[in-house]
């Protein structure tokens, strides 16, 4: 008999829910070759740390390594301290820095693909910011990536978005940086739905305006630039940037709603990924990509299209307390010992949402173990005052 638990529904209602056997994906026997995916890993809090919401975080580093071993054993790439990683929201520089140092290491020692997020984070938002410190604070933490031999990530940057007055500046701040990167890098548009201070990014509230300076930077720095992430939530326009990029540079989409036909593509070209779900459905995401270096793209889309309910709810309104549901899912499949994040950001999310994101991650084939989930689970909701 499958496990059943009591959940609650919007309507205040206790129902029964029974669980669906695991899909039980299996990790690859070579490495994936189709498609470059990284998933944009999250950090593991130590929940016996005496900290608060506000404080420097505290981390439990074997655990968070661990979990990026877990990810590269399935063949998928880590994408270090992004926002995933609660970067601007509760993990500081200097934790940062730290973990992109270790991370390099593990990656190093098991072959684990890695790229690290270099941004501007350290410097405080003042209204006299100038473009000269935010170049500046941007180039010491590439230059912190790339000491310990990581492949920088050029995230986007609340201060170069509160500063910046025309297109012109991007340009110039991004002309400068790219022309001092030692490797090709992967740049970053993060929309406003994921951090509301990036709204405007690349000088203009316009999206097509701001399109237009992204590949007029791209264009003239194409030999430093590997590919360039887009999280907008926005198919279409994903794909016509993707079609007017130059030959060589990737498109890494960051679409949570519309990834599967992104990366499955069309006759003129594909979508490579960095996602923060692909964390969430980690073996999910190795199979689908199994199936595409199989010639299978039935089976790439029988095994990604389930998760894209799961991956809508996770990323829904207010979409940066995402990290919440991402989170929620390793402790469900045994990943780490407790639902404890940096910064309590376990609270960001009603028990109403975690019991649907349970109901849709058990229908996507993600849980690995139902019996532990249920365990779990069930703590989950005694804590929000529910007991069968």
């Amino acid at each position: 008999m499958p496990p059943t638990l009591m959940l609650p529904f919007p309507d205040r209602s206790l129902r029964p829910y029974a669980l669906r056997a695991s899909a039980g994906f299996a990790p690859p026997r070579a490495p994936l070759r189709s498609r470059v995916f990284f998933a944009a890993a999250h950090v593991v809090a130590d929940p016996l740390a005496d900290t608060t919401p506000v404080s420097p975080p505290a981390l439990d580093w074997d655990t968070t390594l661990a979990y990026r071993r877990y990810l590269w054993s399935l063949g998928l790439g880590v994408a270090e301290a992004m926002d995933t990683a609660q970067r601007g929201m509760g993990l500081d520089w200097t934790t940062a820095r730290e973990l992109i140092e270790r991370s390099v290491a593990e990656a190093r020692a098991v072959g684990g693909m890695i790229a690290c997020g270099a941004g501007t984070d350290h410097l405080p938002l003042r209204p006299d910011l100038s473009l000269d410190q935010v170049e500046a604070a941007y180039l010491e933490q590439i230059e912190a990536v790339e000491r310990c031999g990581g492949r920088v990530i050029l995230m986007a940057s609340r201060a170069l978005a509160a500063c910046a007055r025309s297109p012109d500046d991007y340009a110039r701040v991004y002309g400068r940086l790219l022309s001092q990167v030692r490797e090709p890098v992967i740049l970053h548009w993060l929309g406003d739905m994921f951090d509301p201070a990036l709204a405007g990014y690349w000088g203009s509230h316009d999206l097509d305006a701001a399109m237009e300076t992204a590949l007029a930077i791209i264009h003239e720095h194409a030999a430093k630039i590997d590919g360039i992430k887009i999280s907008l939530l926005d198919a279409q326009r994903e794909i016509q940037m993707r079609r007017r990029l130059p030959p060589g540079v990737r498109m890494y989409s960051g679409d949570d709603f519309n990834y599967p036909e992104l990366i499955l593509g069309d006759d003129q070209g594909y979508s490579d990924a960095l996602l923060g779900i692909f964390d969430a459905i980690a073996p999910a995401a190795s199979a689908a990509l199994q199936a595409l270096d199989a010639d299978d793209p039935e089976r790439f889309r029988a095994i990604l299209e389930p998760t894209v309910p799961l991956s809508r709810h996770i990323f829904q309104p207010p979409t940066y307390f995402y990290k919440t549901g991402v989170v929620f899912l390793a402790y469900l499949n045994g990943h780490q010992r407790h639902f404890r994040m940096v910064g309590g950001q376990e609270s960001a999310r009603s028990i109403l949402h975690l019991a649907r994101l349970f109901i849709l991650a058990d229908q996507a084939g993600v849980l690995c173990d139902p019996d532990r989930a249920v365990a779990r689970m069930r703590i989950v909701l005694a804590l929000a005052g529910i007991e069968e």
